[in-house]
Parts: structure tokens; C-alpha cells; sequence
């Protein structure tokens, strides 16, 4: 997602998102990260498929299932990968080459914002204080970066 912005002070913006499939490490995050891997997830995915395999192996032959109950486990299955990739950190970044002139110098800022559909709305303000204000809101998302 890239978007050209003009601010007031005659400098050209671009302000551009791109989804992280990790999320970045931050100081808060040190100490949950540290025993984190994907054993646990592995392990209950397998213990989940194998109690779905039996409970379908058990099924008296006589049993009718309707059909919407299919869809509902398939619905409820696939409500967490949904949820994650949904959720994901998005790293944004508004940065100018400053203007002809010299006058004002080329800045970059940089922030992360979680959701698919926040980082739209999100991008959408940025790119609206710098065409009022010429910079990115400070108490927004992005923060300047040396």
C-alpha cells in the first residue's frame, strides 16, 4: 500500500504500509518472547485432528448429521488462522526528500499498527495531517526517526 502525498509546504510524501508475518521485537515484548516457539500449537492441532478423527470413527453408521454442522465446525476451525492474519503488524512508514530548495530537510517516520483494517483508516489520517500540517501527527502511530 504506497500513497504520494502533497503537504502544505510544498514537499511529496509517501506514506507506505507492508504486513510483518513477525511481529517486531520490542522492549515489552523481551520477556513473552523468550519461551515462546510453536511446539504447544503443534501439539494441540494434532491432539485436536486426532480427537476429530475419532469422534467421526465412533459415529454410529445410523447417525444423520445436518448439513449445516459441517460448516459450523469448519467456521469455528478456521476462526483463529482468520483471527491472526487479520491481526497481523502492519510497519508504516511517511517519509519526504525534503524540497528544490533545501529549506526543509528530508525526514522519515516510522510506527506499527495491528489490524488489516486499521492500517487503512490509520494511512487514510496520516496522509490528511500531512497535507494540512506538512508532518504526521505526533500523538499518532508514527514517530520520527533519525
Amino acid at each position: 500500500m504506497n500513497r504520494l502525498v502533497h503537504g502544505e509546504d510544498g514537499r511529496d510524501w509517501v506514506v507506505r504500509a507492508q504486513m510483518e508475518w513477525r511481529a517486531p521485537a520490542t522492549a515489552d515484548d523481551f520477556e513473552h518472547d523468550v519461551a515462546g516457539s510453536y511446539g504447544p500449537g503443534i501439539a494441540m492441532v494434532a491432539v485436536t485432528a486426532l480427537l476429530a478423527i475419532v469422534l467421526i470413527m465412533w459415529t454410529p453408521a445410523d447417525v444423520r448429521i445436518p448439513s449445516w454442522v459441517p460448516l459450523a465446525l469448519l467456521l469455528v476451525a478456521l476462526f483463529f488462522p482468520l483471527r491472526w492474519i487479520l491481526r497481523r503488524p502492519w510497519t508504516v512508514v511517511a517519509e519526504t526528500e525534503g524540497d528544490l530548495a533545501g529549506d526543509r530537510p528530508s525526514e522519515r517516520w516510522v510506527g506499527t499498527i495491528r489490524g488489516m483494517f486499521t492500517v487503512r483508516g490509520e494511512v487514510s489520517k496520516i496522509s490528511k495531517t500531512i497535507q494540512k500540517h506538512s508532518l504526521p501527527d505526533f500523538d499518532g502511530p508514527l514517530h520520527p526517526v533519525e
